[in-house]
């Protein structure tokens, strides 16, 4: 065996023979680090087995047989439960309840006799115990092991067996026979494959937890995600009560699913009407605040976005605020404001928030941030029991979006009396105890949603 020197990206994983200060594939300052990587002269390019196809007709659909976690919301991210052999890892900034979600996890699982083993590399077994009292977490079937050496990860799982195994995290996981340290792209990379083969090989669930850089995406080369099976997220801040999960990869469900926890002393709660959570709490007319139905996933939820308009004190620069929306989204619809409705904003601050934490990326808010614009620089009211919904268009056309019906019905549900759609969205709703007005241009839906 060889071995030869290279500079490997932490953050893209581009190889380099030298050293330099930037890398020059993701262009990342101070990313190359020394590792070094062994070859064979007498490495054949090709195997000798042969492959042999199977005629996709000739396959059968393959039922799994789903493991609840013990949350349905977590069992609706993962596709209706976990799947046995599957791979799931779960990111987010520290402190923020995975390691927490985890053991409740564990401590289900483990309750209806299914064999858990949690594997943790930055708590000692002392520690774990003390997180499990303070959980009120006591069962048979939990074993945890300290350890960050994946040779022995690995001989401690063919042993033992368990049909459900937990990571945490990869980042802190070595193998032996690689040189470079700990966290650095090959140990992540070979890891996470070394996992993989074990979780399809023996049938067990393995859960990895992964960190997250301060970009907030998951630290480590870009291939950890395409190993895994499914990829979640923690969001949210961890000084609030509240952290969103989502799912932005599954190849057992749906992906762009979220999952709502509330953190208490006893651990994280899940919360089954996220809908409530999103709307304000205060029962008076406020100017500039409407509802929003938007779509997580398969899930419609109520959303309140709150518009500010106020006179700009910085002659020639008004500010432009958005928090938990996209910035150069909303930067469009101030453009269409002005151009379609004539009104100018360029002696106002514009602020527009969405209210409970939630972050949305879907053109349906657009009719409602407008609207909560009109309403702010008006000063007038919309009715608390109205939703809306709609994608703007570059000329003030409301434009049609997806999912139509399950919106409206949503709205309806939680005692909403009427409801702004896209015209050809009216079409959709059938029932007779709600009020759907369907409108094709921006300048129709202001004058239908603001009490004059």
């Amino acid at each position: 065996m060889k071995t030869k020197q290279v500079y490997v990206c932490q953050e893209c994983g581009a190889q380099s023979p030298k050293w330099s200060g930037k890398c020059s594939e993701c262009f990342a300052w101070n990313s190359l680090v020394e590792e070094i990587i062994e070859s064979s002269k007498n490495r054949k390019s090709f195997s000798t087995e042969k492959a042999v196809p199977i005629q996709l007709a000739n396959l059968k659909k393959e039922q799994h047989t789903r493991l609840s976690s013990g949350f349905s919301e977590l069992d609706r991210l993962l596709g209706g439960g976990i799947v046995p052999g599957s791979f799931v890892l779960i990111g987010g900034e520290p402190g923020i309840g995975k390691s927490t979600l985890l053991l409740q996890v564990s401590w289900a699982l483990a309750g209806k006799k299914h064999h858990v083993l949690y594997v943790s590399g930055e708590e000692s077994v002392s520690q774990i115990k003390d997180r499990s009292l303070r959980l009120g977490i006591s069962v048979d079937d939990l074993f945890v092991l300290s350890e960050v050496k994946l040779e022995m990860i690995v001989e401690c799982i063919k042993e033992t067996k368990p049909s459900f195994v937990i990571i945490d995290s990869i980042q802190i996981m070595y193998r032996e026979d690689i040189s470079s340290a700990p966290g650095s792209v090959s140990q992540v990379r070979e890891c996470s494959n070394t996992l993989m083969h074990v979780a399809k090989s023996l049938d067990v669930s393995i859960f990895v937890v992964g960190h997250v850089n301060k970009e907030g995406s998951l630290a480590g080369p870009k291939v950890l995600e395409h190993i895994v099976d499914t990829v979640l997220y923690f969001e949210g801040d961890r000084q609030h009560l509240y952290r969103i999960v989502r799912s932005v990869k599954n190849r057992f469900g749906s992906t762009h699913e979220m999952a709502i926890f509330e953190m208490r002393d006893v651990g994280l709660l899940e919360v089954t009407n996220p809908s409530e959570l999103f709307l304000s709490d205060n029962e008076e007319k406020i100017p500039g605040s409407v509802v929003v139905p938007c779509m997580e996933g398969t899930r419609p939820l109520l959303v309140e976005v709150q518009a500010l308009l106020s006179d700009s004190h910085q002659f020639g620069h008004p500010r432009r605020v958005s928090t938990l929306i996209d910035h150069n989204r909303v930067s469009l619809l101030i453009a269409i404001f002005e151009k379609r409705l004539g009104v100018s904003l360029a002696q106002q601050d514009v602020f527009i928030h969405l209210v409970g934490g939630i972050k949305i990326n879907e053109p349906a808010a657009d009719l409602g941030v407008m609207l909560a614009m009109m309403s702010s620089f008006r000063n007038l009211f919309v009715s608390s029991r109205l939703a809306v919904f709609g994608e703007v268009g570059l000329g003030g056309e409301i434009r049609n979006v997806a999912y139509a019906e399950r919106r409206i019905l949503e709205s309806e549900r939680l005692g909403f009396e009427k409801c702004i759609v896209p015209a050809k969205s009216a079409e959709a709703y059938k029932g007779k105890s709600m009020e759907v007005i369907g409108v094709k241009t921006v300048a129709e839906a202001i004058e239908e949603a603001l009490e004059l």
